[in-house]
C-alpha cells in the first residue's frame, strides 16, 4: 500500500514513511492509494468474528507487509484491551460508548495502536530518537501521553491552549513525567496545530525526527475505523439501516467512519455534529469552505476552526459535494442546547452524557427524521468525569471518580508556557 500527499506534490511513500513523517514535505495529509473494499462473506459472518479479528481483517490492507501478520495481531490485542459498549438511551437510540481505555476518551484506540506501531518501526534504531509532536484541544494529548508512556526511542512534546481544557484532561497531559512533556500555549487549539504543522515544515529541526500523534497521523485515524464495525456486529440481527452521528471536532472519527463504508460496512448516513465552530456545517450550506478562528465551548475538544481531516472526507468523495451530501450531513449546535440535551437525556432516561456525546445526540436527532426506519447510534467520546465542571451542575449529580483519573489528580503539574513557533522551536533545540 502506498500513501500519497492530498497537496499532491510529494512523493508517494510506504506505510511506514507514512507514519514516521506524519505530513507529507509539501504540508499534505497522507491519505491511502487504494480502498479495497472487503468480501460479503465478511459482513455475512462478523457477529461470529470477536474484535481483534475484525479489526486486523478491517486494517491489514493499509498496514500491507510492514508489519508481520503475528505482531500487528499483537498490536490490535494491547490496542482493544477494554470494551466498547452500546446503550440503548432511547427506542432506537444508541450510545457507542469509546471512553473505557486507560485515559477515558475514544483516542485511546489511536493512541495506543499507534505507539506500538512506532516502536516497532524503533525497534532496532538504537541511535536516534523519533519526536511526537502534537497538539491537543482535550483528549489526545492524554491519551497520547499514557499511549506513548515508556515507549523507547520516542520523546512526546504536547502543546495544548492554556485554561481551554479541562482539569481532568489537563491532569492526564501533564502529570506522567518520564518522555512526555507538555507545552501549555497561550492561544487556541488552532494556534498550537499551526505550531506543530511549521515545526514539521521547518528544515533546521530534521534531526529531530518530528511526526505526529495527531489525527493528521495515518496509524492515529485509521484504526478509529474499529468502533463502527463494532457496532454494526451488534446491531445486524435488527436488519435496519443505520444512522452515525459523531461530534466532530478535527472530523477525524467521521473520516474513519467513512473509510469503513468505502471497505462495505453498510452504514446509511453520517452526521457531522458540531459546535458553534461551523466551518463545515456553512460548507455544507453555501459550498464555500470558510474557516474561522475556533471559540471556546463546553464541548472544548470540539473548538477546531479549521478541521485537518475534513479535505480526506472531500477526496473519498472526489472534492463533489452534492455526492457527499448523500452520505453525509453536518449541524451547528449551541452551549445552551447541548445543556439542554444533556438534561433531556438524563431527565427521560437516566442516562448521563457529557457535552460532547449530548452535540452528537442532538445531530442523531436532527438527521432521523429523514431516516424514520433506521437504527441512530451517537459517539459518546469521552467519560463525564472529564468534564465534572459542566456535568455535576447541569444534572444536579455527583459523579463517582473512576480509578483511571483518580491515579492521575493528586499529581503535581508541570508544564512549560509558550506563546509562539521560536519558543516551541527553542525547546525542541
Amino acid at each position: 500500500m502506498k500513501y500519497y500527499s492530498l497537496n499532491h506534490n510529494a512523493p508517494k511513500v510506504s506505510f511506514k514513511e507514512a507514519v514516521l513523517q506524519g505530513l507529507a514535505t509539501d504540508k499534505g495529509l497522507y491519505f491511502p492509494e487504494t480502498i479495497i473494499p472487503l468480501p460479503p462473506a465478511f459482513f455475512e459472518t462478523i457477529e461470529n468474528m470477536s474484535n481483534e479479528e475484525i479489526a486486523f481483517e478491517a486494517i491489514q490492507q493499509f498496514v500491507g507487509d510492514e508489519i508481520p501478520k503475528t505482531t500487528l495481531k499483537q498490536i490490535i490485542a494491547e490496542t482493544l484491551c477494554f470494551d466498547f459498549p452500546m446503550v440503548e438511551v432511547e427506542k432506537g437510540v444508541y450510545s457507542l460508548e469509546l471512553f473505557h481505555g486507560p485515559t477515558m476518551a475514544f483516542k485511546d484506540v489511536g493512541a495506543r495502536f499507534m505507539s506500538r506501531c512506532l516502536g516497532y518501526f524503533n525497534k532496532d534504531n538504537k541511535d536516534s530518537k523519533n519526536t511526537v509532536l502534537v497538539a491537543t484541544s482535550g483528549d489526545t494529548g492524554g491519551a497520547v501521553a499514557s499511549g506513548f508512556l515508556g515507549v523507547k526511542g520516542v520523546e512526546v512534546i504536547i502543546l495544548y491552549p492554556s485554561g481551554k481544557v479541562s482539569n481532568i484532561q489537563e491532569r492526564q497531559l501533564t502529570t506522567l513525567g518520564q518522555n512526555i512533556k507538555a507545552l501549555e500555549v497561550d492561544g487556541v487549539f488552532d494556534d498550537c496545530q499551526e505550531m506543530v504543522k511549521k515545526a514539521f515544515m521547518d528544515e533546521s529541526l530534521k534531526h529531530k525526527n518530528l511526526t505526529s500523534a495527531n489525527s493528521i497521523n495515518i496509524t492515529r485515524w485509521l484504526p478509529q475505523m474499529f468502533y463502527f464495525f463494532f457496532a454494526y456486529k451488534e446491531l445486524k440481527k435488527q436488519n435496519k439501516p443505520i444512522v452515525f452521528s459523531c461530534p466532530s471536532g478535527n472530523f477525524g472519527n467521521i473520516c474513519a467512519g467513512i473509510i469503513a463504508k468505502k471497505m462495505g460496512l453498510p452504514i446509511e448516513h453520517f452526521v457531522a455534529a458540531t459546535n458553534v465552530n461551523d466551518t463545515v456545517p456553512r460548507f455544507l450550506e453555501n459550498g464555500i469552505y470558510d474557516p474561522k478562528p475556533s471559540k471556546a465551548t463546553i464541548s472544548n475538544a470540539m473548538d477546531v476552526g479549521n478541521p485537518s481531516n475534513f479535505i480526506r472526507i472531500q477526496e473519498m468523495y472526489q472534492n463533489d459535494l452534492e455526492q457527499l451530501k448523500k452520505d453525509f450531513s453536518s449541524f451547528t449546535f449551541s452551549d445552551a442546547e447541548t445543556i439542554e440535551a444533556m438534561k433531556t437525556i438524563y431527565n427521560t432516561d437516566g442516562y448521563i452524557t457529557e457535552p460532547h456525546g449530548a452535540v452528537g445526540y442532538l445531530g442523531l436527532k436532527k438527521e432521523l427524521q429523514n431516516h424514520p426506519n433506521a437504527i441512530g447510534i451517537f459517539l459518546e467520546t469521552a467519560h463525564p468525569i472529564k468534564f465534572l465542571d459542566t456535568v455535576e451542575p447541569t444534572l444536579k449529580v455527583k459523579l463517582p471518580i473512576p480509578t483511571q483519573i483518580e491515579s492521575v489528580l493528586g499529581k503535581e503539574k508541570v508544564s512549560v508556557k509558550i506563546k509562539t513557533y521560536e519558543e516551541l522551536k527553542a525547546f525542541l533545540g
